[in-house]
């Protein structure tokens, strides 16, 4: 499936696409990792959210700081 980075997607499209449950969904937009806006009682996605998050520009930073949380934790147990 191919994303739009100027479509609107609703939660169930996001999820589907990223391959997720629907808990796991809405625990990424309540904390923040996906940005979405509230329609009345629905939350809406664009498509260049959900690029941000697949995009391996963020999963490298993620990555980058659980690499260096690791090191950093076991170079204190080392000593």
């Amino acid at each position: 499936m191919e994303i739009k980075e100027n479509e609107v997607y609703t939660v169930q499209e996001t999820q589907q696409i990223l391959k997720v449950s629907p808990s796991t969904t809405m625990r990424l937009i309540k904390k923040g990792i996906i940005r979405a806006a509230k329609v009345g009682k629905q939350y809406r996605i664009l498509g260049k959210e959900i690029l941000r998050v697949v995009s391996p520009e963020l999963e490298d930073k993620v990555g980058k700081i659980y690499n260096k949380g690791r090191h950093w934790l076991h170079d204190g147990v080392d000593e």
